[in-house]
């Protein structure tokens, strides 16, 4: 997973949090409290990071390449899409998708 380094203090508590909830059981109270309470802090950090991000971050994270590409949300929305090419003379444009329903 590619992390950018505004990134990383999340992904530091939620890995803590995740260790958490693989070692802990459902009975102890304590131990659940302190999970929510570390759920609440990373809700928290997330609110603040990504409220307070400057241009170049934004920039940034527009660009991650984790990102998802149209193609992605497409495929979630529907089986039956096809996509259309451009002419042979010249490639694909990869910034524009274009395409229809194999009805």
């Amino acid at each position: 997973m590619n992390l950018l380094e505004f990134e990383k203090p999340i992904a530091e508590l939620e890995s803590k949090l995740a260790d958490m909830k693989q070692l802990s059981d459902d009975s102890d109270e304590n131990v659940t409290k302190a999970i929510q309470a570390l759920d609440n802090k990373i809700t928290e950090l997330k609110e603040e990071t990504f409220e307070n991000l400057t241009g170049w971050q934004r920039v940034q994270l527009s660009r991650h390449p984790d990102r998802p590409y149209t193609q992605d949300y497409i495929y979630e929305i529907t089986t039956d899409f096809i996509e259309l090419h451009g002419d042979r003379n010249v490639a694909d444009d990869k910034a524009m998708v274009g395409g229809a329903r194999d009805n």
